[in-house]
C-alpha cells in the first residue's frame, strides 16, 4: 500500500494530465453563430434524407416554428414563401401516364393528393348486373364481380350519383348488353370487353311482375327508367359509351355455352369499392440526390458503374488515359444502395433524398386522363380545405 504523500501526488499528475488534454474554453469565447442562416451541417439535416449502408436517417420533418429561433431562423410555415417556392414542372405525360415534380411541398401535401386520386375521384363503374342466362362455368358472382373492373371509357361528371331511393334515369346509369354463344362443334370463345354493347335507350329487359300484368297496348316496364336517349346528348353522339380496352377477357365459353346478361353502371368513389378508383396506381418518391465524395478514376469507376444495376453512374475520358466515374442519372436512383454496400464505399458516394422535392407518377385506367384527374384531386382538396375553414369560423 501506497502512502498518503504518494497517493496525493499520484491525483495531482492525473488532474495536471486532465487539464493539458482537454483545454477549457469560456463560453463567452465561442464563435457567434451566423444570425438568419443555419449552419451547413443542420441544414443538411432539415432539407435532406441520408441514406446510409443500412438505413436512412432524418426522415422526419421539423414542423416547430420555433426550432431554430437561437440562431435567427423562422422556421414557421408562411403562404408567401410557399407560394415562391411551390412549383410543379410536368417531366412526361402520355395518354394513361403522367410524370411531373412537385417541388417545396411538404410531404403531408403530397399524399394527400395520393389518397385524393386512388379514393375521392369518381368513376362509373358496373354495380349492378341481371343474368338472363349463364351456361358457363363461370359463377354468376364471380363473373358480376370481372365486369364490375373493367374501365369505362366515360366522363363521370356528366352523370349524377344515384342513392338507394332513386330510380336509374338517364341522368345516373350507362346500360350494357352482352349477349354471346358458342355454337356446338366449334372451337372455345373467348368474351372480350368489346361484346358489351351500350343501349343508350336504357334496359331492354322486361320486369318479372310485367309478363302477366302488362297488356298488349302498355308499353312494357324495364330496370331503368330512360326519358331520352343518351346518345342524343352531344357529349355521347361523337364517341360512345364503351369500356377503355376492347381486349379485356370477361369469359371462356366451351361449345353450347352461353352467357346473356345487362350490367348497368353508376357513378361511385375508390373508397367505396376499388373499382371505381379512377388510377391503376398513384404513387411518389423523393428526388435522389446522388455525389461522389472524391474523384473516382481508373479501375475504381469501372466497379462503381458495375455495382449500380440502374445504371446511374458513367464513365467520362478526362484525358492522358484516364477515366473518372460521374453521375449521368441521378433521377433513376431507387436507393437500392448497392453502390455504398461494400466496407468503405460510403466514404466514396453520398446518398440523399431531397425531401421537400417529390417525384409524383399517376397512371389512370383510362376514364378520364391523368392530367384531369390531378386537376380534379386540387379542386377536392380546395374544397376540403374551404370546409374547415368555415366550420372553424
Amino acid at each position: 500500500m501506497g502512502t498518503a504523500t504518494e497517493n496525493e501526488s499520484m491525483d495531482s499528475e492525473g488532474t495536471s494530465t486532465q487539464e493539458e488534454t482537454f483545454t477549457k474554453v469560456s463560453v463567452w469565447d465561442l464563435p457567434d453563430l451566423p444570425k438568419g442562416k443555419l449552419p451547413p451541417h443542420i441544414e443538411l439535416q432539415r432539407t435532406r434524407v441520408l441514406c446510409g449502408s443500412l438505413a436512412p436517417t432524418n426522415t422526419e420533418n421539423v414542423n416547430y416554428s420555433g426550432a431554430y429561433a437561437a440562431m435567427g431562423v423562422d422556421n414557421s410555415v408562411r403562404f408567401e414563401q410557399f407560394r415562391d417556392n411551390f412549383k410543379v414542372e410536368i417531366v412526361r405525360l402520355e395518354e394513361d401516364e403522367l410524370e411531373f415534380d412537385m417541388i417545396g411541398i411538404d410531404p403531408s401535401l403530397a399524399n394527400a393528393f395520393r389518397r385524393i386520386l386512388i379514393a375521392e375521384l369518381p368513376t362509373m363503374a358496373i354495380e349492378k348486373v341481371l343474368i338472363a342466362n349463364n351456361t358457363s362455368i363461370i359463377q354468376d358472382e364471380v363473373l358480376a364481380h370481372r365486369l364490375g373492373l373493367i374501365p369505362i371509357k366515360v366522363d363521370p361528371r356528366l352523370f349524377e350519383y344515384m342513392s338507394e331511393n332513386d330510380v336509374p334515369n338517364e341522368k345516373n346509369t350507362i346500360v350494357f348488353k352482352l349477349h354471346v354463344r358458342c355454337t356446338k362443334g366449334s372451337d372455345r370463345l373467348r368474351v372480350l370487353s368489346s361484346e358489351l354493347k351500350w343501349l343508350p335507350n336504357g334496359s331492354e329487359l322486361i320486369l318479372g311482375t310485367e309478363h302477366s300484368a302488362s297488356s298488349s297496348s302498355a308499353k312494357p316496364k324495364t330496370y331503368t327508367s330512360f326519358s331520352c336517349s343518351q346518345d342524343t346528348r352531344p357529349e355521347f353522339s361523337d364517341e360512345p359509351i364503351a369500356p377503355k380496352d376492347a381486349d379485356i377477357i370477361v369469359a371462356k365459353l366451351g361449345p353450347g355455352q352461353e352467357i346473356e346478361l345487362e350490367a348497368h353502371a353508376v357513378k361511385g368513389m375508390g373508397k367505396t369499392h376499388a373499382k371505381w378508383s379512377p388510377v391503376a396506381t398513384a404513387w411518389y418518391r423523393m428526388l435522389p440526390e446522388v455525389l461522389l465524395l472524391r474523384d473516382i478514376e481508373d479501375d475504381e469507376a469501372e466497379a462503381l458503374v458495375k455495382k449500380c444495376p440502374l445504371k446511374v453512374f458513367d464513365i467520362e475520358d478526362i484525358g492522358k488515359g484516364k477515366k473518372r466515374a460521374t453521375v449521368a442519372r441521378p433521377r433513376a436512383c431507387t436507393l437500392c444502395r448497392e453502390c455504398i454496400r461494400e466496407e468503405g464505399w460510403d466514404k466514396n458516394v453520398a446518398l440523399r433524398r431531397v425531401n421537400d422535392h417529390f417525384i409524383f407518377t399517376i397512371e389512370s385506367t383510362g376514364a378520364l386522363p391523368p392530367e384531369v384527374l390531378f386537376t380534379e384531386a386540387v379542386k377536392i382538396l380546395e374544397e376540403k380545405c374551404e370546409r374547415v375553414i368555415t366550420e372553424l369560423s
